[in-house]
């Protein structure tokens, strides 16, 4: 005689296969769900449809810096990724294993780290993948939309119909790659800010007559747009570095180019400026300008890098360009657990939320399948503590301003002061940041047992192998 009938896996749409949109569908696959994850870009008939900005159709295509920030322990960053890691996010997971050298930051190899991603989507049985453009939504069926930056005009009109909201836009820059044969190594140094740490970056020093030869090319310089282009409205953490320079000739000097802790070992001085090139892969063979975004016509990148010295033979293996980054208006739309107030079996995740930088849309993915998972499984969830990094990005989404919108990265801003702990009067900053993530990471252990299937086993390595990293 046969017993029950088991009930069917609870169905989950997922749509985006970039940063946030794989780890909300394995993690939504292991609390048991069946997940259906789209993604539009694809090969088709030999011909690659994609967006302005990817190359690929691999899941997790990094298509601006490889690095996912600071690594150093009581960090914002840091504290961010101890909570994914105690939470067991797949894509860190994949981060950690494709890492390369990056100081005090984690940074990967961008090939190795999509095809560890898409490895692990191919290898669990309850993700189906759809290579096809989703335009329509249906209110009543469970999705998550994770289209990220680049989200499709057809698809855009959809959220604008169900909202009835807007969408935001502002315009964000990647910046250029170069192989690594063509540096001048005679020219450029590795070292580390102050001698800490390792010395992963290769820096190439300025000084003022070649900054100031650089400077003055880079404002006459022609942008990759006509006029009507001047007036978008980058964001703030991101900016063009066109932009920056607009605001003084010594603004790249104090920013990107800043030269502090670092010195030539050509002259013993400290330079004028310094353009600092971060290793692309673990075999080094191409570096990324750091900080060095741009909008200008690839010609003039071409020229102007190689007025940098060390770089007047650079081989450009790709070009600064300026790519669409759309995002809801969050405060007006989103619940604590990232669901659309008018339309609860809709979750918004990654940058289309507002948050900004990869390691918090691969968080706000962990949270969206976390918080989609439990919903259609019919268990009820509290929404993450505010005192914790997670808590503290989906506070600030749905708490800011409506008005003027922008998006955020972590940062201890937004984590609440330790003003009912008697720790409070600690002037100290970095001891009170050591508390508040003591504090953050103790909340975030509770709450995270409040979802079966999700366990600590085995977190607590990633954690240490974390903190041993920012410690080397």
């Amino acid at each position: 005689m046969h017993g029950p009938i088991p009930a069917a896996p609870a169905r989950i749409r997922i749509v985006g296969g970039g940063l946030a949109g794989p780890e909300a569908a394995l993690v939504a696959a292991r609390l048991g769900c069946a997940v259906e994850l789209y993604e539009m870009r694809a090969v088709i008939d030999g011909r690659l449809r994609s967006t302005p900005a990817h190359r690929t159709q691999d899941f997790a295509e990094l298509v601006c810096s490889n690095s996912l920030k600071s690594e150093s322990e009581n960090s914002a960053p840091w504290l961010l990724k101890q909570e994914m890691r105690m939470a067991g996010s797949p894509l860190l997971a994949c981060a950690d294993a494709s890492a390369v050298p990056a100081g005090h930051a984690l940074a990967v190899d961008r090939a190795e780290f999509s095809r560890r991603v898409e490895e692990a989507i191919a290898a669990h049985p309850r993700i189906a993948v759809r290579r096809e453009e989703v335009m329509r939504l249906d209110p009543e069926q469970p999705t998550i939309l994770a289209t990220g930056p680049l989200t499709s005009d057809a698809l855009c009109q959809e959220i604008v119909r169900l909202t009835g909201s807007s969408q935001l836009a502002f315009y964000d820059s990647i910046s250029p790659i170069v192989e690594a044969d063509s540096i001048d190594m005679e020219r450029a140094f590795f070292a580390a800010r102050y001698g800490k740490g390792t010395a992963d970056y290769l820096n190439c020093p300025m000084n003022k007559e070649e900054y100031d030869r650089f400077y003055d090319a880079l404002i006459a310089a022609e942008g990759a747009e006509s006029r009507k282009w001047e007036q978008l409205p980058y964001f703030e953490g991101c900016l063009p570095m066109e932009e920056l320079a607009r605001r003084g000739r010594d603004t790249l000097r104090f920013g990107p180019m800043k030269p502090v802790g670092l010195r030539d070992p050509r002259t013993g001085k400290t330079p004028w400026a310094v353009v600092q090139l971060r290793a692309e892969n673990v075999r080094a063979n191409s570096f990324n300008l750091v900080g060095l975004q741009n909008h200008l016509k690839y010609g003039e990148q071409a020229r102007i890098f190689r007025l940098i010295p060390g770089l007047e033979e650079a081989v450009f293996l790709r070009f600064g360009q300026i790519h669409r980054n759309t995002y809801v208006n969050a405060p007006e739309l989103l619940t604590d657990r990232l669901n659309l107030r008018r339309h609860p079996n809709l979750w918004i995740a990654g940058q289309l939320s507002g948050v900004e930088g990869y390691t918090e849309s691969i968080a706000s993915g962990l949270l969206a399948g976390l918080f989609a998972a439990s919903a259609v499984n019919g268990r009820g969830t509290e929404p993450a503590p505010r005192c914790t990094a997670m808590g503290s990005l989906v506070h600030y989404l749905t708490q800011a301003r409506t008005r003027n919108f922008q998006p955020a990265n972590i940062t201890f801003d937004l984590l609440p002061p330790l003003e009912d702990d008697p720790s409070a009067r600690i002037r100290d900053k970095r001891e009170r940041h050591r508390l508040q993530c003591r504090r953050a990471l103790e909340a975030f252990a509770a709450w995270l047992r409040s979802f079966p299937g999700i366990t600590m086993g085995g977190c607590a390595g990633a954690v240490d192998r974390g903190r041993e990293r920012s410690e080397a």
